[in-house]
């Protein structure tokens, strides 16, 4: 029996890292790289998922990452994932455990392997439904666009209205550091 793991939010400079842990029940059709379905398939396979596995979804605030570094908080998500899912195998996307012993990785595992897909998709959705809950928050920032990515847009929203909640303090971007911190 294998575990998958993989995060979202890890490169935003808004929002929570999220990471989950998925053990497959029984085989899902569509499975991919969350990154490589559109909107409407996540959703949809996001829901066959929940009701044909075992999961643990983990979410760190942009507080949690700008005090502990996103390194600390993954490393914290992966053992939590790990105790809070019994299994005999552990697979995490990517090339680096963090430290977190009987992990093992595969460098696009999301793609690969049915339950490291599945949990992407779990953690993609999550992602994206939060922020999008903060969006209606914080409409200023035009969080549904971007999905708190450094993009131009939301680069020029922090210029013109400075930094929010969800916002990563500890992200040194360098398009904002003449503004904000000269």
């Amino acid at each position: 029996m294998l575990c998958g793991i993989d995060e979202a939010g890890r490169g935003p400079i808004a929002g929570d890292l999220v990471i989950a842990g998925c053990i497959l029940n029984a085989p899902v059709e569509g499975l991919n790289d969350s990154k490589k379905l559109t909107e409407k398939k996540r959703e949809a396979l996001f829901e066959l998922i929940i009701k044909d596995s075992t999961y643990h979804i983990v979410k760190f605030s942009s507080q949690n990452i700008d005090a502990d570094g996103i390194s600390k908080c993954l490393a914290s998500g992966l053992r939590e994932i790990m105790k809070n899912l019994e299994c005999k195998e552990y697979l995490f996307d990517g090339n680096t455990t963090f430290g977190v012993s009987g992990l093992k990785t595969m460098i696009k595992a999301d793609g690969k392997i049915a339950e490291v897909s599945a949990a992407s998709i779990l953690a993609k959705v999550t992602h994206d439904r939060d922020i999008l809950k903060e969006a209606l928050k914080y409409p200023q920032y035009q969080f549904e666009k971007h999905k708190g990515y450094g993009t131009k847009l939301h680069i020029e929203m922090i210029k013109k209205h400075g930094y929010c909640q969800i916002h990563r303090r500890s992200y040194k971007i360098k398009a904002l550091q003449k503004t904000l911190f000269s």
